[in-house]
């Protein structure tokens, strides 16, 4: 029997959290879940190609996905700045239903949604990430630093995506950078205890690409369902 559809979105509390790390760690346990799921980057800036967007390509190489990429990732950028800004500099206005459109072909089925930087990241001169998390009505993956500040950073976004009724499924810790933060022991269990979400890792700091891809895999283990993870 084929598995349900599961669908996330995943988003930050800041920029260079490790959202692209989640999205393809998820994607990739989906994958040999048996799901056939699709990664879905509608908002992509920083490209040093705009045929060749490295978020959008990376989600979909996870994903093992045949898609092309104006279906994963309409909307793509070179100035590495926020989507709506790096649009407005350019004196465009992104199309949001050509947002809608692309997420329509791909809303029945099993995908992970990746924004850009965090929740009031705006995407265009009207909406910000979280218009498009409430748009789309998708629970949300967070994606925090493992350290210092991480507290006051998922207390901010926990309240902001409540006031738009949108479930959040998991927050994730991840640590960016080399070193020890005293911080980092007690921040799982502070969250899980104020908040009463499920929070994942903290993912250590590995500098070996292929372990630090294991590493997410491990923590994100538990949103893949456990009957389809041992197919």
């Amino acid at each position: 029997m084929a598995p349900e559809v599961l669908q996330f979105f995943v988003t930050g509390t800041d920029t260079g959290v490790g959202k692209t790390q989640v999205s393809c760690a998820l994607l990739s346990l989906l994958k040999d879940a048996g799901y056939a799921p699709q990664g879905f980057k509608p908002y992509e800036s920083g490209c040093a190609s705009l045929k060749a967007p490295s978020d959008a390509l990376a989600m979909r190489e996870a994903a093992g996905s045949t898609l092309p990429v104006d279906a994963l990732c309409p909307h793509r950028f070179k100035a590495p700045l926020a989507p709506g800004i790096a649009a407005a500099r350019l004196g465009r206005e992104p199309d949001f239903g050509v947002t809608l459109t692309a997420w329509k072909g791909l809303k029945r089925g099993t995908v992970v949604v990746e924004g850009a930087g965090g929740l009031f990241v705006p995407v265009d001169s009207k909406r910000d990430v979280v218009d498009l998390i409430q748009a789309f009505r998708l629970p949300v993956v967070l994606v925090a630093r493992a350290g210092l500040g991480t507290l006051n950073h998922v207390a901010l976004s926990l309240e902001a995506l409540a006031a738009r009724k949108v479930p959040v499924r998991a927050v994730v810790l991840s640590r960016g950078v080399p070193g020890r933060d005293l911080a980092e022991r007690d921040n799982r269990r502070y969250l899980e205890a104020r908040h009463g979400v499920e929070v994942l890792g903290p993912v250590p700091y590995v500098e070996d690409p292929r372990k630090r891809r294991l590493a997410f895999r491990r923590a994100l283990a538990p949103l893949v369902p456990e009957r389809a993870r041992a197919r």
